[in-house]
């Protein structure tokens, strides 16, 4: 990853402490429109690339012969707080499919939502399989495995599902995949660069409902995570907040190791950024410079502030700092 751009900056007491530096691209209706840094970095997408994962749960037929809602869609998208809503919903999902937890290859992890962490506790409960941030994508997952009579090992790399995948993001991406690793939550993911992420998001972003099959679920899923951002992330996150607080009009994902996506419709424009330091504090902010520089996101919003240009303060609310756009990002 060469040649990242400084794009975002932390100050405290009058003096620079921290730069996070990366790579990102605006894709408009004509091709890449801006770009910092190298927007042939290749990257893992992580998590910001669920969209395009769930893009078969909608060709295949599956989602409506299960007849799933578009916050089940939503769902299948997230990388969510394990709220007791997130549960809810991963459970009856496994339900209504007649399979169960033990189905899921995701893994186990203590649910990140303070409340629902605090119940298991009180309750001498362990943490299962549907709080893991990834249930969602992997409910999706079952469903396509169940409608093509697949085998249920769909994390493995040769799955037909799998196959799927990897096909589907060749196409939108318009390029060959660089390799793959596997994710945190034990599925393939495969690796792309910053601009073909961003004009993987384009298509989303400039799909439409009267389209092809392609289109048509590109638009479907794009709507379902502006529609219902609390099952995207949840409470506190970044996703959920800013979504809100642009009308649901815009789709956002991040992904681990700072990696965030943005699928702007009204604009038919769509942004991938990679922060490579790996932090969350440095995608979110550079995200939110992105969206101010776009036009969709009102730099005095409450959830604008709290990750670019408002103040941080400590435990006993002393403010300590700032988080400032870099200079010359974006510009």
């Amino acid at each position: 990853m060469a040649n990242p751009y400084p794009m975002v900056e932390l100050w405290r007491g009058g003096l620079l402490e921290s730069t996070h530096s990366g790579h990102a691209v605006i894709w408009g209706p004509g091709g890449i429109e801006e770009a910092w840094g190298d927007p042939t970095a290749v990257i893992f997408p992580r998590s910001s690339c669920k969209m395009i994962q769930a893009l078969p749960l909608i060709e295949t037929g599956a989602a409506d012969a299960a007849g799933l809602t578009d916050a089940q869609l939503a769902f299948a998208c997230a990388s969510h707080q394990g709220e007791g809503r997130h549960v809810k919903m991963a459970g009856d999902w496994l339900t209504a499919l007649d399979l169960a937890e033990t189905d899921l290859r995701c893994g186990a992890h203590e649910p990140y939502d303070r409340d629902e962490r605090n119940r298991l506790i009180k309750s001498d409960e362990s943490p299962c399989q549907l709080h893991n941030n990834c249930s969602g994508k992997h409910c999706g997952f079952l469903t396509v495995t169940r409608h093509l009579k697949a085998g249920p090992e769909y994390i493995e790399i040769d799955h037909p599902l799998q196959k799927l995948i990897r096909q589907t993001t060749e196409e939108i991406t318009e390029e060959s995949v660089a390799g793959w690793g596997v994710d945190g939550c034990s599925a393939p993911n495969f690796a792309v660069s910053v601009a073909g992420l961003a004009r993987a998001m384009q298509a989303f972003a400039a799909a439409s409902e009267t389209g092809d099959v392609r289109s048509r679920a590109m638009h479907r899923l794009t709507r379902a995570m502006a529609g219902y951002p609390e099952y995207v992330a949840g409470e506190g996150r970044a996703c959920t907040e800013l979504m809100r607080a642009m009308g649901h009009k815009v789709a956002l994902k991040t992904g681990a190791e700072a990696v965030f996506v943005a699928i702007l419709p009204e604009q038919r424009r769509g942004i991938a950024l990679k922060i490579v330091d790996g932090g969350t504090r440095g995608a979110e902010a550079a995200v939110t410079a992105l969206l101010l520089r776009a036009g969709v996101l009102d730099p005095a919003h409450p959830a604008a502030q709290k990750r670019l240009g408002g103040k941080l303060t400590n435990w006993r609310g002393t403010e300590t700092g700032q988080v400032h756009a870099a200079p010359g990002f974006p510009g």
